[in-house]
């Protein structure tokens, strides 16, 4: 089951950025920068990729930019649930596109335009993001689709992962689980 960070910054800080990555490889096979209110966003990005390259992720991505992901040479790119017209565009570049969903239609419609991956959220309660889906509905929708499904949104505890992983998921993304000091996983669950 692969283990998705997505950082943000109250779990990546740029004065501690060597050992923040640290602990990211040490519990995830995929990073994402994310950080919706910095002005330094590529700058921070080149540093993020060249430090991430360090360590053995099996992806390093960029949140939303896919042409910034290009230039930096970022595996890929995470895109927006307002995104889906960007799919093509990151897909002509080379990049691994993972994009968010949040009802089956948009998963359909990530399928059908060639993402590599989704994140569908949210599993569990997570602040601001309403009702939960929850693993029924997880299940269901990866039942429908052919592409790998991530489970996000409120995935805090080993038995939250065990019950993604039971319901079919590829795998699972987080922010706060990745926060919280938890030991490190064990992905072949």
């Amino acid at each position: 089951m692969i283990a998705y960070a997505i950082t943000d910054p109250s779990t990546l800080n740029f004065q501690t950025l060597t050992t923040d990555i640290q602990c990211f490889s040490t519990k995830a096979d995929m990073l994402v920068y994310r950080d919706k209110s910095t002005h330094n966003y590529a700058k921070n990005a080149k540093r993020f990729i060249a430090e991430s390259k360090k360590h053995n992720f099996q992806k390093i991505l960029l949140h939303t930019d896919y042409i910034l992901a290009h230039e930096l040479k970022a595996d890929g790119v995470h895109l927006k649930s307002t995104q889906f017209s960007d799919i093509a565009n990151a897909k002509a570049l080379g990049l691994f596109v993972v994009i968010s969903t949040h009802t089956q239609e948009e998963a359909q419609k990530a399928e059908a335009l060639g993402a590599d991956m989704l994140t569908f959220s949210s599993i569990f309660v997570s602040p601001n993001k309403g009702e939960p889906k929850g693993v029924e509905e997880l299940k269901k929708l990866i039942s429908m689709l052919s592409i790998p499904v991530i489970a996000l949104g409120g995935i805090l505890t080993e038995e939250q992962i065990v019950l993604c992983q039971k319901s079919g998921a590829f795998g699972f993304a987080s922010i706060r689980y990745f926060s919280l000091g938890s030991a490190t996983i064990n992905t072949s669950l």
